[in-house]
């Protein structure tokens, strides 16, 4: 992680969020040209245009780099959403090891003209490093985030660091921490439709952060992911099948906790809703269905 100009980068190649024609405007693209990069424009656009998510390779002018991966997150309309910044990293990392580069330079994919959550992309940029690292033999030898803004990279460190503490732990063999919380709320349940992989209805919960106990966190992600302040919070049984989750062998405390007032959607959430033993979701994710089960025959 390092806070600065992305531009001034000694690395073997360094990547632009671009749109579909390869036309260069503000951000990571205006300080290139500002330093006199029309001729990596020329070069992208004789190039283009090439399909959303897509990525490719032109030199790097005067820049101190030797290439620049042009990762396309956005069409003309300037919009983007987490699939295109998913596939755009993908493919910038595999650009990369095509060319037999050793390192890269990202910045925040997405939030400049697309608007796109600094968080989220985070999240998801740096899950799809660490999938590219423990998936490929792999020639590049350093791949590092650099952000312009204090903001920015303070949201970058947080969320990157906090990902590659869970790939250290799998790749070390060792089992997560993490919290689920039953939610009792106008005779129902609360559960959350998820916004990142695995999709589908889930309990609320997360992982354990560093200096934090597991009453914390079930109270945190409690209000991070339905917008309630829970009560009369009790532990209800740990889960710890090495199958629980598909990404990590996580070891899940189960609490149980009252609410009062209508869940909102918030953090990895795209919907939340209150529902009752006869009435739960087709589509549950990891090993809820059979917390919820147990739950419901134990009350």
């Amino acid at each position: 992680m390092e806070k600065g100009d992305i531009t001034s980068q000694r690395v073997t190649a360094i990547v632009n969020a671009a749109n579909n024609r390869l036309l260069m405007g503000g951000g990571v693209a205006g300080a290139i040209k500002k330093k006199g990069g029309i001729e990596i424009e020329k070069e992208a656009v004789s190039k283009g245009p090439i399909a959303i998510g897509e990525a490719m390779v032109t030199n790097a002018g005067k820049l101190p780099c030797q290439y620049v991966i042009h990762a396309v997150t956005m069409g003309m309309d300037f919009e983007t959403d987490e699939k295109k910044i998913r596939q755009s990293t993908r493919n910038s990392l595999l650009r990369a090891e095509e060319q037999g580069m050793k390192s890269l330079a990202f910045p925040a994919l997405g939030c400049g003209v697309g608007g796109f959550p600094v968080e989220r992309a985070a999240r998801i940029m740096s899950e799809e490093v660490v999938s590219h690292i423990m998936s490929h033999p792999s020639a590049l030898k350093k791949i590092k985030f650099v952000l312009f803004g204090e903001p920015t990279f303070q949201t970058f460190k947080k969320v990157v660091e906090g990902h590659l503490g869970y790939a250290q732990r799998k790749l070390g063999r060792y089992p997560i921490p993490t919290v689920d919380i039953i939610i009792e709320c106008d005779d129902g349940v609360v559960l959350i439709k998820r916004k990142n992989p695995p999709f589908g209805w889930a309990i609320p919960g997360g992982f354990v952060d560093w200096e934090e106990s597991l009453e914390e966190a079930a109270v945190r992600e409690a209000k991070e992911e339905t917008n309630l302040e829970v009560k009369n919070l009790r532990q209800f049984h740990t889960y710890s099948a090495p199958g629980r989750d598909s990404r990590f062998h996580t070891i899940s405390t189960v609490f149980v906790a009252k609410a009062e007032g209508k869940p909102q959607a918030k953090d990895d959430a795209v919907e939340a809703g209150v529902f009752t033993r006869d009435k739960l979701p087709e589509e549950i994710v990891f090993d809820h269905r059979q917390i919820l089960k147990d739950y419901f025959s134990r009350r």
